[in-house]
């Protein structure tokens, strides 16, 4: 009873950080019908900035790093997005008025990873000078791209034997080149291949380091405006999209906590590393995944995974999965 009190002191102190604040307002101030419009390549911008300075400051730190420690984590997030991918299928997919195509795409897609979450989960550890390895954030595509690979082959594979058709094959390449060259996960790479092989270190502390908080108080005003303005979107298809997006971000989330204490009894892995795999785990993505999920699964409803993710995973995550994570480390460790 009081560990249970505890944790949830702990939570309810976490939801008053700043970042969450930006979320929640920009959600209310949607509801009252703003006009305040951010404009998209100013969004797209921001995104960019965030993700280029996880990257350098990942592979700067990768460029100093023992390897060997990276790699029980690294297959962690690997695993976690195929369970995420499986998970979906077992239970959404089962669920009545849920189509096979709409289950997985929305089981994708919340395997593969939110840049606006993981840039969240960043800022929420250095406010609560929570340290942890800087190369954390480099599992970003160890986790997305295998989540969406399984999604599309899964349905691929599922539409062909529904309609009696013989199974071809399938393509694997395709996917991960699509992945790979969202704008997203393309800036993260951009920003981990100059971190090890160049010297951003002046350029990093000068300019990318100073103006993190500030692009990231901004992109959690839009993403709350978004969530609310995808609500509309949900209505349209089975409420259990809506029950899902709640649970699945936890249960990954806490599948991702468990995993990294594994690697931290076997490695030393950091408990801000454990909190951050799970943030990672937890999260959903909403850029460079719904692309990808349209091409390769063209016959789900965008309005199912899109909607369920954008409107209420991804506040799900950001709200509860942080603040939730981060107390439940307090308690382990």
């Amino acid at each position: 009873m009081e560990a249970a009190l505890a944790l949830t002191t702990k939570i309810a102190a976490q939801l008053q950080s700043a970042t969450l604040g930006f979320l929640i307002g920009g959600m209310v101030i949607a509801a009252l019908g703003t006009r305040l419009q951010i404009p998209n390549a100013i969004y797209q911008f921001i995104v960019f900035m965030l993700l280029m300075a996880i990257g350098l400051e990942g592979g700067m730190e990768i460029r100093e790093a023992n390897l060997v420690d990276m790699v029980l984590p690294a297959a962690s997030a690997v695993l976690l997005g195929l369970l995420a991918v499986l998970i979906g299928l077992v239970t959404l997919a089962r669920l009545p008025g849920v189509k096979m195509d709409d289950a997985l795409a929305t089981a994708g897609l919340f395997g593969a990873v939110s840049s606006s979450t993981l840039a969240a989960g960043m800022a929420a550890l250095d406010e609560a000078g929570v340290t942890y390895e800087a190369w954390v954030p480099a599992l970003y595509p160890f986790m997305d791209t295998p989540a969406l690979i399984l999604a599309i082959v899964l349905a691929s594979v599922l539409r062909a034997r529904a309609s009696g058709e013989a199974v071809g094959p399938i393509r694997i390449w395709p996917i991960v080149k699509e992945s790979l060259q969202g704008g997203a996960l393309t800036a993260l790479l951009l920003g981990l291949a100059l971190g090890l092989f160049a010297r951003p270190e002046k350029v990093f502390e000068s300019f990318y380091d100073p103006l993190f908080r500030g692009l990231l108080s901004i992109l959690m005003l839009v993403m709350g405006m978004e969530a609310y303005a995808r609500l509309h979107e949900l209505r349209r298809v089975a409420h259990w999209y809506a029950v899902y997006a709640v649970f699945a971000p936890l249960t990954n989330g806490l599948l991702g906590f468990g995993l990294g204490y594994i690697a931290h009894l076997a490695t030393g892995f950091s408990p801000g590393g454990v909190i951050l795999l799970a943030v990672i785990a937890a999260s959903n993505s909403d850029i460079s995944g719904p692309p990808t999920l349209r091409a390769g699964i063209p016959t789900a409803n965008p309005s199912a995974f899109i909607g369920a993710s954008t409107s209420i995973g991804t506040p799900v995550a950001i709200a509860l999965g942080i603040p939730l994570f981060m107390a439940l480390a307090e308690v382990v460790f």
